[in-house]
């Protein structure tokens, strides 16, 4: 083989150079993407925290999906029936903070699914008790925007 010219070997540097930065460029594009859909599933979870809060059944349905069901409390709750529950318990006195700490968002085309911690608490005539539940919920995506299908709530170990 015969050696390349000092150009070509220049040449072929900045060619290999601009690939690199290019394919960086790629990736860094992917996983700004994958970032802002894991941001907006965390809000769809939050924002159904808020309409739980103030007992929005409106809110509530603009981010679940019409066949909508819970895992929480030991029972399963069809559709309104969460909202229904969280209302009585308001009427009871209750009052719950829910927050997302530590979420892993996993998205795979129009489906996500998210696992947290939600260290929040219930304040009653008693007083108030800081409770954690281990959560997890199913989305799915459509016509851009996000929605919860599906709820599993479990109070964390003591």
């Amino acid at each position: 083989m015969s050696e390349l010219s000092r150009g070509a070997r220049v040449a072929i540097a900045v060619m290999a150079t601009v690939a690199v930065l290019v394919c960086g460029r790629l990736v860094a594009a992917q996983n700004t993407g994958a970032l802002a859909e894991d941001a907006k599933v965390v809000e769809t979870v939050k924002a159904v925290f808020v309409a739980a809060a103030g007992d929005d059944l409106g809110k509530f349905h603009a981010v679940t999906t019409a066949d909508f069901y819970a895992y929480d409390n030991g029972m399963r709750f069809d559709g309104d029936a969460l909202m229904q529950a969280i209302q009585k318990q308001h009427a009871a006195g209750y009052v719950y903070e829910w927050n997302v700490t530590q979420p892993e968002v996993h998205v795979v085309g129009d489906v996500a699914w998210i696992t947290y911690i939600n260290k929040g608490s219930v304040k009653n005539a008693k007083g108030t008790q800081q409770v954690t539940w281990l959560e997890s919920m199913v989305l799915e995506k459509k016509d851009g925007k996000w929605r919860i299908r599906f709820v599993h709530s479990t109070r964390a170990a003591g």
